[in-house]
């Protein structure tokens, strides 16, 4: 499969050209175009410039709002930000916004998202604050994919969980994972290129184990660590549309066509100033990472993806298809 090698400045330009034909304003895609290509700098191609084509054509058919401006209240520590049935990147930065002026006067903030769209990559919403010295964890709902132990129909999202934590002298810890063996994303992929999928990754409609995509797509993904994932995927989908009143995964259309309403979901921000604990905090940390990487073998979460990062700092490569269909989007002669 032929490739296009981009800038991450010009992919910027190209996402939010893409964005704005479709209805966007510049400083709402922005947001949106900066995470979808550090996804893709990050290696993550799931959650990169192969969902701009279906965020455009759910902007164009009214599933998202295109021009939907984040409202923010704040109640102390509490931060309620209603993104309005669009795009979620926009919406966790007014909140996180929101949060930091809770954390310098109470030393905590929680954020909660409704009427919200696809999250993205977890670990981008709590990078920032552990850049900045503090803690913070992130949780989403999303489409139903994922059945509870022992049933076969899904009720529930692959739901991530992303955690981050300062380091003292490098870039923060960030943990960030789907609550199903892999994210369904993955899955879409190789649906699209019609390759199979390994076992152990999704089943059937009927609850059989299948390689098939096209099969997976209509069946459940596998939760990681089967009945203690789905506990997990419970209790994100309280944490999030539990309190933020949105849809529950099984009431959520999906992120996959422009067909039906607004998928309506929810996402949860906790962010600490441990400087409000007990004092060394960084230090401890830096004890318990050390003991880590002193394990032949053993490698702290993140530290990966911070590599792939660095490594396409410069530039991306993407399929020459997709660079063709954004184009299209760009220049508004594709749908």
């Amino acid at each position: 499969m032929s490739s296009v090698t981009i800038s991450p400045d010009a992919a910027e330009q190209l996402v939010c050209a893409a964005f704005t034909a479709a209805g966007m304003t510049e400083a709402l895609a922005l947001p949106a175009a900066r995470a979808l290509v550090q996804a893709e700098q990050e290696g993550l191609a799931s959650h990169g410039l192969a969902r701009v084509p279906f965020y455009a054509a759910q902007m164009r058919a009214g599933k998202v709002a295109p021009d939907a401006v984040p409202q923010v209240s704040c109640d102390g520590a509490v931060i309620r930000v209603d993104a309005r049935f669009g795009l979620a990147f926009a919406a966790i930065e007014a909140g996180a916004e929101a949060a930091r002026q809770a954390l310098r006067e109470q030393g905590i903030a929680v954020v909660s998202i409704t009427h919200s769209h696809h999250f993205g990559v977890a670990g981008q919403a709590v990078e920032p604050f552990a850049r900045e010295g503090l803690i913070a964890l992130a949780l989403s709902n999303s489409p139903a994919a994922m059945a509870p132990w022992g049933g076969h129909r899904a009720l529930y999202g692959t739901n991530p969980i992303a955690f981050a934590c300062p380091r003292a002298t490098s870039a923060p810890l960030v943990i960030d994972l789907s609550l199903s063996h892999v994210a369904r994303g993955k899955v879409m992929l190789a649906q699209k290129s019609g390759q199979p999928i390994p076992e152990g990754w999704a089943l059937d409609a009927q609850g059989n184990p299948t390689t098939d995509a096209d099969a997976a797509m209509a069946g459940t993904m596998v939760p990681s660590g089967d009945a203690k994932g789905a506990a997990l995927a419970l209790m994100v989908e309280l944490l999030t549309a539990g309190l933020a009143g949105a849809n529950f995964a099984f009431q959520a259309s999906s992120l996959f066509d422009d067909k039906g309403p607004a998928p309506d979901l929810a996402h949860f921000i906790l962010a600490l100033d441990p400087a409000r604990f007990a004092p060394g905090f960084t230090d401890r940390a830096e004890t318990m990472f050390a003991a880590i990487e002193a394990q032949d073998g053993a490698r702290l979460p993140g530290a990966r993806r911070f590599a792939a990062r660095a490594e396409r700092a410069e530039s991306i490569q993407i399929p020459q298809q997709l660079h063709d269909t954004l184009t299209g989007l760009a220049k508004g002669t594709a749908s």
